[in-house]
């Protein structure tokens, strides 16, 4: 039994309302649509061109700030006669020897490679659609990509890090933040405005409808 309720929640006819659970089969025109519950009025899905739109822009903007951050100060750190700037390819390319290889990696592939390729798949997958043009080749696998990404798309994680390491080291040295810092909380806070479009219903359903 629990197989075939599973089954039924997936399936992208079916939508049941996380507020009151009432079930509801839609065709892919009306996934693509506005829709709301029919019990509790709750909003089910977004529409195509509301959500295509946000997320596809969203992506890219996302992408950009990736850029600054990666290669614009992050911090600079200020001590008596010492100081330093460093990026957050600095701190990657820091952690790259002996035994911290791995922390290196994780940074690398949590931090930077997951958000990014996370939004260059959903750019690929949903922006032929929102440009007219029918899905190019592959485009199931990339959402399907991007989705299965999210978990491992740490950007917040890191920031809360740095949050923690800024108070440790505030009474030390005279911190200086970046405009990678600025670009790093705007990407952070983008992402989370990008997730509330995430809509599946409607995403895999545009999907569906502009298959060539």
């Amino acid at each position: 039994m629990t197989d075939t309720i599973h089954e039924v929640a997936y399936n992208p006819a079916y939508i049941a309302c996380p507020h009151c659970d009432t079930l509801h089969r839609f065709s892919d025109d009306e996934l693509i649509s506005r829709t709301r519950c029919a019990s509790c009025g709750y909003r089910l899905t977004l529409g195509k061109s509301e959500a295509i739109i946000r997320v596809v822009s969203l992506a890219l903007t996302s992408t950009i700030l990736m850029g600054i951050v990666l290669f614009t100060p992050f911090l600079s750190l200020n001590a008596g006669s010492f100081a330093s700037s460093a990026s957050v390819v600095d701190v990657i390319f820091g952690f790259s020897t002996g035994i911290m290889v791995p922390l290196a990696f994780a940074v690398l592939c949590f931090i930077v490679v997951a958000p990014v390729l996370r939004s260059l798949a959903l750019v690929y997958a949903l922006a032929p659609s929102l440009a007219g043009l029918k899905n190019s080749i592959g485009a199931e696998y990339a959402l399907r990509l991007a989705f299965s990404l999210k978990p491992w798309a740490m950007a917040e994680i890191f920031m809360v890090g740095v949050a923690v390491a800024l108070v440790k080291i505030a009474g030390l040295a005279t911190i200086e933040t970046g405009v990678a810092f600025w670009a790093f909380v705007l990407l952070v806070l983008l992402n989370a405005f990008q997730d509330t479009f995430m809509c599946r219903n409607t995403l895999w359903a545009s999907l569906a409808t502009n298959r060539a």
